[in-house]
C-alpha cells in the first residue's frame, strides 16, 4: 500500500513545472494584445505629426517652388435670372466665385466661362424662390453648380464655389 500511495502523489517538481506554464501564457498573449496597439498608436502619432508623410514624400514639398499651387479664385460676372413660380415674377440676382485648383483649370473655365453661365442660368430658372430661402437651398444650389462646372471644364478643376451675393427678389 504504501507504494501506491506514493505513486498518486505528484511529485513537487512537476507541480512547480505547470504552475509555472501559465504566466508565460498570460505573458505572451498580453504582448501579442500590446505589441500591435502599441505598434498602431506610435504609427498613428507619426502620421499625425507629420514625420512619416515627409518620409514617405507624400507632404507639400519644401518652399523651393516645387510647393503646390494654392487655388485661385475666379469671380464672375453678375448672373440675373428669373426664378419658376407660379404667378409672381421672382428674380434672382448671384455673384458667384470660383474656386479653381490651378493655372491650367483656370485657362479651361474662362475659355468656357460662355457654357459655365448657360449651364448655370438655366439651374437656376428651374429653382423655386421658396428652394433658395434656407442654407440648405443654397447648399443644393452650391452642389448642383459643381456639378454642372464638372460638366463645362471637367471634373476637379472647380473645386468650390462662393456665393459673394444671392439677392431674391
Amino acid at each position: 500500500m504504501a507504494v501506491g500511495a506514493a505513486s498518486l502523489r505528484p511529485e513537487p517538481e512537476a507541480e512547480e513545472g505547470e504552475a509555472a506554464a501559465p504566466v508565460p501564457a498570460r505573458r505572451r498573449r498580453l504582448i501579442l494584445i500590446a505589441a500591435p496597439i502599441l505598434l498602431g498608436l506610435a504609427g498613428a502619432g507619426l502620421w499625425f505629426s507629420g514625420v512619416l508623410p515627409r518620409r514617405l514624400g507624400l507632404g507639400r514639398k519644401s518652399a523651393a517652388g516645387t510647393e503646390s499651387a494654392p487655388p485661385i479664385t475666379f469671380a464672375m460676372p453678375e448672373m440675373v435670372a428669373n426664378l419658376a413660380g407660379d404667378d409672381v415674377d421672382r428674380y434672382v440676382k448671384v455673384d458667384i466665385r470660383l474656386v479653381v485648383a490651378n493655372p491650367a483649370a483656370l485657362r479651361a473655365v474662362q475659355a468656357r466661362l460662355p457654357e459655365l453661365q448657360d449651364l448655370f442660368l438655366t439651374y437656376l430658372r428651374d429653382m423655386h424662390a421658396s428652394e433658395l430661402q434656407s442654407s440648405i437651398g443654397t447648399w443644393r444650389l452650391r452642389e448642383e453648380l459643381l456639378s454642372r462646372a464638372a460638366i463645362a471644364v471637367g471634373p476637379g478643376r472647380v473645386t468650390d464655389i462662393l456665393f459673394t451675393n444671392l439677392l431674391i427678389q
